[in-house]
């Protein structure tokens, strides 16, 4: 390994790829692993279906053991996670007056769906998060006896404030509140056990830290709850007895796969397989580990900036993800965000601010070049 290039990620040298809270660069084993795949159609079509079938199979106990589930039956694979979270917010049995806590920042994915439900009679508190640094407080503060559920993102999309799922699902435990993670922000990147948060349902595409494609997403319902989510979508992939076609009688898969209504994503199954088999090699305590080394350093850069940038993300360390976003000072954001952008430095721009998201891969030279840019960028905008 050179010190700017991992040997799973050759990307071109003319970028600094900073923009895995967004969609990330496939991993080498994972370009290989879809052409295999694509050679396979080609040569055979479907003549390896029953391989591809293991594959599945894989792809559900790497993801069974990413968040910590009892079993890969827990796992359902799904488009991505609005469709998860709609499943949710439209399959509980709400009743007129129920209410359902949040925070306003929250990604539209997590908040519109619940908005939906307002015609239902269903409340949406939608809370701004303050500037007290404890969240948690604020959402347990507003549940009441009729809070049915309480939504949260593992790490804010925006401001990358990675939040206490411990501490907010065990007062959910405790209170017979439903918890809901939107995890897609976290899961690749940072550790995750459905466990010991007492998450009820957990979702993530595969496509920003799992380092997977687009179209494929971690569904998780703990499985006591699974019959209790009234089913909107149907068709022969979620039965109980799928490959009888000719069977009459039909019931719901047992198993998280009774949200599956369709032909599975083998294409995008075979690829965020490769993905996750990298992640757990390395070992996610090692990932995560060097995920947040990278948000330290990039907290240092910025402390360093002579008062040109303002870290917007927490410096706590409790509070660390991989996402750092940075204000220019007295600058436009959106402005900073395109000349970076035209300089190769390839990040996103969210709630008025620069957003890097390194992951484990990214070397710290190229860390210290894209701050070294951005401040170059900042001084000739003033």
């Amino acid at each position: 390994m050179t010190p700017t290039t991992h040997p799973e990620f050759p990307l071109d040298p003319s970028i600094i790829y900073l923009n895995h809270a967004a969609v990330a660069p496939w991993p080498r084993r994972t370009v290989e692993a879809v052409r295999r795949f694509a050679d396979e159609n080609l040569k055979f079509g479907a003549t390896r279906y029953p391989a591809w079938l293991e594959v599945e199979q894989r792809l559900r106990r790497q993801l069974a053991r990413l968040i910590g589930a009892p079993s890969p039956a827990d796992i359902a694979l799904l488009k991505n996670t609005s469709e998860a979270l709609s499943i949710v917010a439209h399959g509980i049995d709400w009743r007129e007056g129920d209410n359902v806590v949040l925070l306003h920042q929250e990604f539209p994915s997590n908040r519109v769906v619940w908005e939906s439900l307002r015609p239902r009679g269903v409340e949406v508190r939608e809370l701004e998060p303050g500037e007290d640094a404890d969240p948690e407080a604020r959402m347990m503060a507003a549940a009441d006896d009729r809070t049915r559920l309480i939504t949260v993102s593992s790490v804010q999309y925006a401001t990358g404030l990675r939040m206490d799922l411990r501490r907010l699902g065990g007062f959910c435990h405790r209170r017979g509140i439903l918890f809901c993670v939107d995890a897609i922000q976290s899961l690749g990147a940072l550790p995750f056990d459905v466990g010991e948060c007492h998450a009820d349902f957990v979702m993530a595409d595969g496509h920003k830290w799992m380092l997977g494609p687009e179209g494929l997403a971690l569904f998780y319902v703990r499985p006591q709850l699974r019959e209790q989510l009234t089913l909107h979508q149907y068709g022969w992939h979620m039965l109980e007895h799928a490959g009888d076609f000719d069977r009459p009688d039909w019931r719901p898969a047992a198993d998280a796969r009774r949200f599956e209504c369709g032909t599975p994503n083998m294409l995008g199954i075979h690829a965020l397989s490769a993905s996750l088999e990298l992640l757990l090699q390395t070992g996610i305590r090692e990932v995560s580990e060097r995920v947040l080394e990278n948000t330290r350093m990039l907290n240092r850069l910025a402390m360093d900036s002579d008062d040109m940038l303002e870290l917007v993300s927490s410096d706590l360390e409790s509070r660390l993800s991989g996402i750092v976003s940075l204000r220019p000072r007295g600058l436009d954001a959106e402005r900073v965000h395109r000349e970076l952008m035209d300089r190769g430095v390839i990040c996103a721009c969210r709630g008025g601010a620069v957003r890097f998201s390194p992951h484990f891969h990214t070397a710290p030279d190229q860390l210290e070049r894209a701050m070294a840019i951005l401040l170059e960028v900042c001084r000739s905008q003033r």
